[in-house]
């Protein structure tokens, strides 16, 4: 990060030379001295410190200067950066234009020209404003920065990338002081949000998760062509065989859509993860996986969706959406699943603005002292709802079913009943939402009597069914009636082996219809949807992989 800035200002270059020169001998040690020939070039200059998260802390501006004198550059220069201290440089018959600046532009000092000696009439100056600086200095930022509107679905969409790729950031709304000045900054207005500010200071504006991410320190492209195994997915499966794989030796490439740790990378609390008696959060699990497997060389690659797998001969052949190939000797399919959407009129164009799918773990804050709505009766619903009870007036649990105790673990069970502001609400179905900018109402049905009830509310979190991410796999393996893909033994019908299998023996547990492509997680056909069962599977199946390569 570079030293704060004392910016000066002038149109004339022999004083500008002069300013810069006695300000840099006294002060350049601790100071990183900016020169600008013109109000607009100064502004231009703070625009871009503004948006590299930098401090200013003096200006001194000339009062006479075309286009844009003194006065009104400081006018300006204060709704980029509030808190740096202001001087004007004037003539001595200018001396009633500074004194009227004091309450125009709040002027801290007005220096009369010329200053010589600088040890008398600059430096005692400059050395009593950047003391008053000092006591309540800018702060300065070293994280990406994005500013938005409350009810942004696209707004949300960003945080919710950043988060769940473990980005650390800091939101700032559109129409708060700091978001406005980082707007002002980047030329834009509260239209063209969302705004994205790299620590470097590079603005993106309303980027896609890929340009994002290539601006964020995510990788996303491969160093190689060819690799032993290439893993699709990184939740607890994916993460495992891909720690596993490169653990073992094997040049692995772990592939991610949109975020590692897939759903259980938004559980807020995994109790009854083995080895974590007082619980761990699904971003601390995935963070750690992610920097094990890291560290045993696997690369992780982000916003990268595959569309196709075929096979060549022994080589496997992934397709990515952008056109391009990448090639391994074994794959490992771990795409887990996602929330199903909740099929009623209204939600669709509500989601990102008070309907959420998962826990989104980033509008928690947000729900201080309101009333939320949770929708599932598995373990990640009532994780989000424990978590959420923590922000929010009250939690209600709408449930289709007459309780818990069908699908959710009794240890979490236990906790909801001991906590005084989550409601659980048994029979419910939501039938609808309304809201102009953000949802406001949301309709629910008890399917036994038919009855309808409207709640206002803001906030609505899904954690329903279970939908595998296969499509994109269309006909190159087996996968059952709903789309979960099939392995090992179930892949024979009567003894038969699956069409198309060219090996003189059945396919290994986990094995997919296509040799040396498996599945691992809850992905595959008749899994248990657990975290711990998951990185399992994915274990096993580099375990299997091992005997697969013994025979090619």
């Amino acid at each position: 990060m570079s030293n704060p800035a004392i910016l000066t200002v002038d149109d004339d270059p022999g004083v500008s030379r002069s300013v810069a020169r006695d300000v840099r001998r006294r002060y350049g040690d601790r100071y990183r001295v900016v020169r600008a020939d013109s109000g607009q070039a100064a502004l231009e200059a703070l625009r871009e410190i503004k948006l590299r998260g930098e401090q200013v802390a003096v200006m001194l501006a000339d009062y006479r200067m075309p286009q844009m004198n003194g006065i009104q550059f400081l006018e300006a220069a204060m709704d980029i950066f509030p808190r740096a201290r202001r001087v004007l440089l004037t003539a001595y018959a200018d001396t009633d234009a500074a004194i009227d600046a004091i309450n125009i532009v709040d002027l801290d000092h007005y220096l009369l020209k010329p200053w010589n000696p600088p040890e008398e009439k600059l430096y005692p100056v400059v050395d009593a404003l950047l003391d008053a600086w000092l006591a309540a200095p800018d702060e300065t930022i070293t994280e990406t920065r994005v500013v938005g509107h409350r009810w942004s679905a696209p707004s949300f969409a960003v945080r919710d990338f950043l988060a769940r790729n473990l980005v650390p950031y800091r939101w700032l709304q559109s129409d708060e002081p700091e978001g406005c000045r980082l707007l002002s900054a980047a030329g834009l207005t509260g239209d063209d949000v969302p705004l994205v500010v790299t620590p470097d200071g590079t603005s993106l504006v309303k980027p896609s998760e890929a340009d994002l991410a290539a601006h964020v320190g995510l990788t996303t492209t491969p160093t190689e062509d060819f690799y032993d195994l290439v893993v699709v997915g990184a939740g607890p499966a994916g993460l495992g065989a891909a720690v596993y794989g490169a653990s073992e030796g094997l040049r692995t490439l772990l592939l991610e859509q949109r975020a590692t740790g897939g759903q259980a990378g938004q559980s807020s609390r995994i109790e009854n993860y083995l080895g974590f008696p007082d619980g761990v959060s699904g971003a601390q699990l995935t963070d750690r996986a992610r920097r094990q497997a890291q560290r045993f060389g696997a690369e992780i690659l982000t916003t990268r969706e595959v569309v196709g797998l075929e096979a060549g001969g022994t080589t496997k052949l992934l397709r990515f959406g952008d056109g391009s190939l990448i090639a391994a000797h074994t794959v490992v399919l771990a795409t887990g699943v996602s929330y199903r959407l909740l099929d009623a009129p209204g939600l669709a164009e509500l989601t990102g603005r008070g309907v959420f799918y998962g826990s989104a773990a980033t509008e928690a804050p947000s729900c201080s002292g309101q009333e939320i709505y949770i929708v599932g009766g598995a373990n990640s619903a009532g994780q989000a709802a424990v978590h959420f009870s923590r922000y929010a007036k009250r939690v209600h649990m709408l449930i289709r079913s007459g309780d818990l105790r069908r699908s959710m673990s009794q240890y979490l069970i236990d906790q909801i009943a001991e906590i005084d502001n989550i409601e659980v609400h048994p029979h419910c179905q939501v039938i609808g939402g309304e809201g102009r900018e953000h949802l406001e109402r949301l309709i629910v049905c008890d399917p036994r009597s038919g009855q309808d009830r409207t709640f206002d509310t803001s906030w609505l979190f899904v954690f329903i069914g279970a939908e595998p991410r296969t499509d994109w796999l269309d006909k190159s393996v087996v996968r059952d009636e709903r789309g979960f893909v099939v392995t090992g033994t179930d892949l024979l019908a009567d003894g038969h082996r699956p069409p198309g299998w060219t090996l003189p023996r059945d396919p290994y547990h986990l094995e997919t219809s296509m040799p040396g492509v498996f599945a691992a997680g809850d992905v595959r056909a008749d899994s248990v949807k657990r975290v711990a069962s998951a990185v399992g599977e994915g274990a096993m199946a580099v375990s299997l992989i091992h005997r697969y390569l013994e025979t090619q």
